[in-house]
């Protein structure tokens, strides 16, 4: 393919990353955007070009020893539920943008180590960025078909590059608050995760199934090749260790590295979002590694014999094919990967650059003059020139001292320099003694001895091959061989150094830290580091402060960075949550911490401290003064939390008393209205039996026929008396809870036959036509069977009641699952109005109808329904029905109760 062709391929796909950043920040707060998938996707930046290609040139050379890279942060995932929750409540309560705030605000601060971390980032990562640049300019060569020119200006891929570092410095830079969340990068960054990894998984599936015939025949054939056995175990417990340091990289990696960092913390929206990174990450990164065994082995294949670079063996095998859409894809999948890496990378770069070297260093003095409009300005154009200028250095970095390296090599180097802030990271959150002086020199003591025990014979090897430094160790001292110090000789060079860097750094962090007390601002950030939970609701109330300050001074710095409406806006809220009244001119520690937090986006925490304690005027305070003071403030957080739980459990007791007092105002009305309708209901009968009594009694010449009806009547009316006070009676029981069911395991169908069979004839006279659609099936399940049949009798009574005149119809069908079986009585009567589909299962329905003809019967059969249906646990309604008509359903449980 000509470079003409790649290249427009190349912008084409840009420009969509681009479409996609700019639609997501339009859309900020939509679910395509703000939900969990999306950030667990953007972590897979984690995944570079050193995934992409490098693990399979490492599978080729040395077989197994890939998969510690990605078995790290699976490892140590499940612990992300704790660690990282913590680290993000420690970031969102101080707005902090890069690992550099992280780790300098715990240490008091500090300005130094800052920029310390800041150097040391900017050390490890310039070359990784270089890493991808070589990988973007390697494949772009090897599809194309061209060689690298020696004159950067006449190579393809050096045109690649500044396009990169003009996306990124663009999209990098669209705030001035370097925490704000940048929606855009990270849709863009997950889209490109599922690219890169669905390219890599087509590749690998095409050359395992299409270019051999599955894993067993690339392992039959790997298998015949020199040195197989030996690549692919793990070398007893020599190999084991060499593993578990590469796996105690990964893991450190997997924390510290700026740019996960960046899109783990920073990035981070929801909290809660971490719960789904915790198993699709790791499963993300094992799909990843699904097929890199079988390409490096295929390649090995092959090629066997040929000298072929193994790092780029996913774009030879179908370049060698003539397979140019599987070749230019599996390019489009490296280049999603090692831009993603790169523009986060430099993004988070930058904002250290700016905010803990530059700023606090050299350009605070001018930014304290400038307007608000001109500050934000400057501040985003450092950040700019900062992302532009390390991508072009970078790249001019690979093309003239890495370019000879592997990827894994530089990759390895990378990582094994930037763990050197893993001690004082995790000490950060977890060992209240650790300090400033123990962080500082145990970070220095660690990157000495990397540098001794990597960087220098690495680079001495590749620049001087004459050189005895590395067989011999300086001044021809064995036991100071840089690749076996002390002589430690069966660890790789990378798993060596980062053994002997991390055991010096750790011991010295916590040496010194033991040694040399902390100063108060050092023990005050512990306390709120550590115990984070703990303050996370009132950080600003753990800020230990002692000294002068007003308001109106700190607001006038504020307004040079935030602006009047933005500043006055954060005041109010201020000043709403601590109660502070208008005629307030002191500032105290807490508005000190809050003014230093506002800050701390735009200029970083160290700036942001300097800035505030140049209108400030801060006394010193003694450690114990600080224990006592942050005791005291424990307290006052304890007090507080303790008054709202009071405030809130007496609001929920004072609504609990007007719920219950408007309860008995209900019940004292219901009970009037049920009274009336007893009252009324036993009347009736009573009313129909005295007269006829009467009547049997003053007239002896009755004809018999008359007298035998008036007798009739007399029996049907204490009959429905009787009936009438059973139903009192078994409502009375079930609300009480006196009630006892009679469970056992019965055919549903054939309740609901029994219950149906004696009103049949009635049924028959109405010319209601009655259809069972379950009468000749068997469901089976726990319910008292009395009862339900006097739920069914009465569904069915009202049923027919209600029926049309003419051509009534009722129904019944019976519906079963694991969980409940459900039964509807449907007629096809007039529909019920809306607002009475609960009130008809009130017992006191009709006594509110009293205006309104009603119809035959009590009234009570619908609430004793209910009672019965609630009491086995299940649920009574009704449903209207579109072209008129009305079901009565009830579901049970279709196990015990």
């Amino acid at each position: 393919m000509s470079n003409l062709g790649l290249l427009s391929i190349l912008l084409v796909y840009l420009a969509l990353q681009f479409f996609v950043a700019q639609w997501a920040e339009r859309k900020r707060n939509s679910k395509w955007t703000n939900n969990p998938y999306v950030y667990s996707l953007s972590l897979a930046v984690y995944c570079t070009a050193w995934t992409y290609y490098g693990s399979i040139g490492l599978a080729a050379r040395s077989g197994l020893n890939y998969i510690p890279i990605y078995l790290g942060p699976v490892i140590i995932f499940p612990a992300w539920i704790y660690v990282m929750k913590k680290i993000i409540r420690i970031s969102r309560v101080n707005k902090m943008a890069s690992i550099a705030d992280f780790i300098s605000l715990r240490y008091g601060n500090s300005r130094l180590l800052g920029a310390l971390v800041t150097v040391i980032a900017l050390l490890a990562i310039l070359p990784y960025i270089g890493l991808q640049l070589k990988a973007i300019s390697e494949t772009f060569h090897v599809v194309t078909g061209t060689e690298n020119s020696d004159n950067i200006l006449l190579d393809s891929s050096s045109y690649v590059a500044f396009i990169l570092a003009l996306f990124a410095s663009y999209y990098g830079t669209r705030y001035v608050d370097a925490s704000e969340k940048r929606k855009g990068i990270v849709t863009a960054v997950a889209l490109e995760s599922v690219i890169k990894l669905v390219f890599f998984l087509i590749v690998g599936i095409y050359i395992t199934f299409f270019v051999f015939n599955g894993f067993d025949d690339i392992y039959r054939q790997a298998s015949k090749l020199p040195g197989f056995v030996e690549k692919n175990t793990i070398n007893g417990l020599e190999g084991g260790m060499n593993w578990f340091m590469l796996c105690v990289l990964s893991f450190l990696a997997i924390f510290v590295l700026p740019r996960q960092f960046h899109m783990s913390i920073v990035e981070n929206s929801r909290e809660r979002h971490v719960r789904t990174a915790i198993w699709l990450f790791p499963l993300y990164l094992l799909l990843f590694n699904l097929f890199v065994y079988p390409i490096a082995w295929g390649g090995n294949i092959m090629f066997d014999g040929q000298n072929t670079n193994a790092d780029l063996y996913s774009l030879l095998i179908p370049q060698s094919l003539g397979n140019k859409f599987m070749t230019v894809l599996v390019f489009l999948g490296g280049f999603s990967a090692a831009i993603s890496m790169i523009v986060v990378s430099s993004i988070a770069l930058s904002i250290m650059l700016g905010n803990n070297l530059l700023i606090p260093y050299g350009l605070l003095g001018s930014l304290q003059a400038d307007s608000r409009e001109r500050n934000n300005r400057r501040i985003v154009r450092i950040r700019r020139i900062g992302i532009f200028s390390m991508i072009i250095l970078a790249y001019v970095y690979y093309r003239y001292f890495i370019a000879d390296f592997s990827l894994v090599s530089v990759g390895m180097i990378s990582f094994a320099v930037v763990a050197q802030l893993g001690p004082s990271f995790f000490g950060a959150m977890f060992y209240k003694r650790g300090s400033f002086k123990g962080a500082l020199w145990g970070i220095l003591s660690g990157l000495a001895v990397c540098i001794y025990t990597l960087l220098l014979p690495t680079f001495l090897e590749g620049f001087d091959p004459k050189s005895t430094f590395v067989e011999n160790g300086p001044f021809g001292v064995e036991l100071l061989r840089p690749f076996q110090l002390f002589g430690l000789n069966y660890l790789e060079p990378v798993p060596h150094a980062l053994f002997w860097s991390l055991l010096v750094n750790t011991l010295v962090f916590l040496v010194v830290s033991v040694s040399f007390k902390g100063n108060y601002r050092e023990r005050n950030y512990a306390e709120m580091y550590v115990d984070i939970d703990r303050y996370i609701n009132n950080h600003e109330n753990a800020f230990v402060w002692k000294g002068t300050a007003y308001i109106a001074d700190i607001e006038k710095v504020l307004r040079r960075f935030l602006g009047e409406e933005k500043t006055a806006r954060a005041m109010d809220i201020f000043k709403r949550k601590y109660n502070i009244g208008k005629d307030v001119t002191n500032a105290d520690a807490r508005l000190i911490k809050f003014a230093e937090n506002l800050l701390t986006g735009s200029i970083g925490t160290a700036s942001a401290k300097i800035l505030i304690e140049g209108v400030t005027k801060e006394d010193k305070i003694s450690l114990p003064e600080v224990l006592r003071m942050l005791e005291e403030s424990q307290g006052t957080i304890m007090t507080n939390k303790k008054l709202e739980e009071t405030s809130r459990e007496l609001r929920e007791i004072s609504q609990q008393l007007q719920d219950a007092n408007a309860a008995l105002v209900h019940k004292d009305k219901q009970k009037d209205e049920f009274l009336d309708t007893v009252t009324h209901e036993l009347r009736t009968p009573i009313t129909a039996i005295r007269a006829a009594t009467e009547i049997l009694q003053d007239d002896d010449e009755i004809p018999e026929a008359l007298r035998k009806q008036f007798l009739d009547n007399i029996i049907s009316e204490s009959d429905r008396l009787g009936r009438l006070i059973d139903k009192i009676l078994d409502l009375e029981k079930f609300e009480s809870g006196r009630q006892t069911l009679h469970l056992e395991e019965a055919n549903l169908c054939e309740t609901i036959n029994k219950a149906a069979q004696p009103l049949q004839q009635l049924m028959a006279n109405k010319d209601i036509r009655f259809t069972f659609e379950g009468k000749n099936t068997g469901v089976d399940c726990y319910y008292d069977q009395e009862r339900i049949i006097q739920v069914l009798t009465n569904l069915f009574s009202n049923a027919i009641k209600f029926c049309k005149e003419k051509d009534g119809e009722i129904k019944v069908t019976v519906t079963g699952n694991d969980e409940s079986v459900l039964v509807r009585v449907y007629n096809n009567g007039r529909n019920i109005n809306e607002e009475d589909t609960e009130a008809i299962f009130d017992k006191f329905y009709q006594s509110g109808q009293q205006n309104i003809r009603k119809p035959v019967g009590s009234g009570l059969g619908l609430a004793i329904s209910r009672q019965i249906i609630e009491a086995h646990q299940g649920r009574i309604w009704v449903e209207n029905h579109p072209d008129n008509g009305v079901s009565f359903l009830f579901s049970l449980p279709n196990h015990t109760i």
